[in-house]
């Protein structure tokens, strides 16, 4: 019965991959096919849907308001996809899950994980992105990655790093509007807020972190429920994010987004490798192989 509306499935797989990596290049080396290959899923998606998803810019893809509002909704149901699957394999072979927020996923974990497939081909693993931390208890997971403030006492919890947060905007918008490059000059800009009943820092915080009282109401914002789209939006120029070092520095790097008051706020949360407390004396060396494999990746190291 769903047959008439669903659009062809590779297409949609590659598009995801690209949308997230804002790169064919990069989505061809996740999905180990040609970027010719995506770049034809990615028009055949587009054509079936009769709207572009994607403007094909340089250095990096961006994504058109529909490829946005698509990327938003279809990445749930990948993942869920992803994870009826694994279950279905579950009984042949043994795996390991590792469940994070979608924003970890998408900006540190993912990038990093083609590399360990890689290197342990022989360790069946998956990725489960649940951004509430109630939805955790009816997850089953070997580990977990996740932002606190305190970390919940039901978990075993080790710090992976510790975290600044600063203002982020696309070098198009800070020409347009020079007077980000002061605190007090962002309160008249227009402001990407999350929504976000977590520990994420809020602009508030942020503000009085800098010695700047804003009002109780911002009058220029966008809300958004959703941090990689936070950090989407401010890659297309819409406005200035609040963003977590460690989640952007790849895009600080490339220069797709800047930051334009240098200052920044060391948060008291950091995000932290969790395990269940009464599984994490068990032993399971592939376990292990992956949880040293994450602790040096946090410290930037190889293994």
């Amino acid at each position: 019965m769903y047959a008439p509306d669903l659009p062809p499935l590779n297409a949609l797989v590659a598009f995801e991959a690209s949308a997230r990596l804002l790169s064919f290049t990069a989505a061809a080396d996740e999905l180990d096919v040609t970027q010719g290959a995506i770049s034809r899923q990615v028009k055949l998606l587009e054509d079936n849907l009769g709207q572009p998803l994607i403007v094909r810019s340089r250095p990096r893809l961006s994504l058109t308001p529909t490829g946005v509002q698509y990327l938003n909704k279809i990445t749930p149901c990948l993942h869920m996809i992803a994870d009826a699957t694994s279950l279905a394999r579950s009984d042949q072979t043994e795996q390991l899950t590792i469940v994070t927020t979608s924003a970890m996923a998408s900006f540190w974990l993912l990038p990093r994980f083609t590399g360990f497939q890689k290197k342990y081909p022989h360790i069946n693993a998956r990725v489960i992105a649940v951004d509430s931390l109630n939805s955790l208890t009816e997850t089953e997971f070997d580990m977990g990655l996740y932002y606190f403030r305190s970390p919940p006492a039901e978990y075993h919890a080790i710090p992976l790093f510790e975290e600044r947060v600063f203002p982020v905007c696309s070098p198009r918008f800070l020409a347009q509007h020079p007077e980000v490059s002061e605190p007090e000059g962002l309160l008249e800009s227009h402001m990407l807020v999350l929504e976000s009943g977590e520990d994420w820092v809020n602009w508030p915080e942020w503000f009085n972190s800098c010695g700047v009282t804003p009002s109780l109401d911002f009058d220029h914002t966008t809300a958004i429920s959703s941090y990689p789209l936070v950090i989407q939006s401010a890659l297309n120029g819409e406005g200035v994010a609040l963003a977590w070092q460690t989640l952007v520095d790849d895009y600080l790097d490339s220069g797709l987004l800047v930051a334009p008051t240098g200052r920044s706020l060391s948060t008291q949360s950091q995000f932290y490798f969790i395990s269940h407390r009464d599984k994490k004396n068990q032993a399971n060396d592939h376990l292990e192989i992956l949880t040293d494999w994450l602790f040096a990746e946090a410290a930037g190291g190889k293994t």
